[in-house]
């Protein structure tokens, strides 16, 4: 048996060329890795692409010959808010595809709703008045568990509300809510130091104590934007309302209770309506929905946005 010599050159070449080759093969593993992660983020990035393209096609509306006689349903889902399905952009771009499709008997706008921004409840009232216009096509909205609120400020726009017996319907009244957390901060021994470059620039600051006179002034505003509601409903609903001095204070009823009181007209259901009041059973979907290229834009702007917290927003919706 013999004993390798480390020292011998043949030895040492041949201990030398296992290294390199060793060194070759881990390099070659590292770059074959390495273009595999390329290969798969560019896959990622192709199919982001691709999806963007598709949805920006998708929302492009297409020319086409007029339909057949149909109904045309608008869904008002959820709250109404700008950052919803249910915000006036989407919901007005369905009522105008609806309402120009010569095809369309009517409108049905089928409401499930407890409410949310006035904004964009009036923005799409005054789309559907001016569209109902336009095109002398009726409007009826028809809602189902709860048209409350914001939801019932677009359900009056429309020529006839629809209730079923057990539905939400009402709550003409307007909110605007916060929290205080002065008290807290003494017995934890927090000292609130706020600056601003007007005396009222931190109005309703809840860490700060409360100041009569903004609270005045806050309730001044809700209070015109209330009258404006009440404006709006009688505006829609005219003589049929009942007088009722709880009407106007917030509260909302079954939908027996609202027909009794004008709030509603009859009591029905979508399929009811385009067949007996309409006459056209055939129902057409225009509401608009979110395409996968908006709910990819959407996580991402969520993913790149959520170092950003807001500690306290305050916010005024009908409810």
């Amino acid at each position: 048996m013999s004993v390798a010599d480390p020292l011998n050159p043949d030895v040492h070449k041949a201990t030398e060329n296992a290294l390199l080759n060793q060194f070759a093969r881990a390099y070659l593993q590292q770059q074959r890795s390495e273009q595999r992660w390329r290969l798969f983020w560019r896959l990622v990035w192709l199919l982001v692409a691709a999806s963007v393209i598709w949805g920006t096609i998708q929302a492009v509306p297409s020319a086409k010959a007029p339909a057949t006689p149909h109904t045309a349903l608008v869904e008002v889902r959820g709250a109404i808010a700008t950052d919803s399905e249910a915000n006036a952009d989407n919901l007005m771009a369905a009522l105008r595809s609806a309402f120009e499709d010569h095809g369309a008997r009517a409108v049905i706008l089928r409401i499930n709703s407890p409410g949310g921004s006035p904004v964009q409840a009036g923005l799409v009232h005054d789309e559907i008045i001016r569209l109902k216009a336009l095109h002398k096509k009726k409007v009826y909205a028809v809602c189902e568990e709860m048209c409350a609120s914001a939801a019932y400020y677009i359900a009056v726009a429309a020529d006839q509300v629809v209730v079923d017996k057990a539905s939400l319907v009402g709550s003409i009244g307007v909110l605007m809510d916060g929290f205080g957390f002065t008290g807290v901060m003494d017995k934890i021994g927090v000292e609130r130091r706020l600056m601003t470059s007007g005396s009222n620039k931190g109005m309703l600051d809840p860490f700060s104590p409360r100041d009569p006179v903004q609270e005045t002034y806050a309730q001044a505003m809700i209070d015109q934007i209330h009258q404006q509601f009440i404006a709006v409903v009688k505006s829609g609903r005219g003589k049929r309302l009942k007088e009722n001095p709880e009407l106007f204070s917030g509260l909302f009823w079954n939908g027996e209770q609202a027909v009794s009181m004008g709030l509603a007209d009859k009591l029905g259901s979508l399929d009811q309506i385009a067949r007996d009041d309409v006459k056209a059973e055939d129902i057409i979907d225009y509401t608009q929905t979110e395409n996968l290229a908006e709910r990819l834009a959407k996580r991402f702007g969520a993913a790149i946005g959520s170092g950003a917290v807001q500690a306290m927003r305050e916010s005024v919706s009908i409810r």
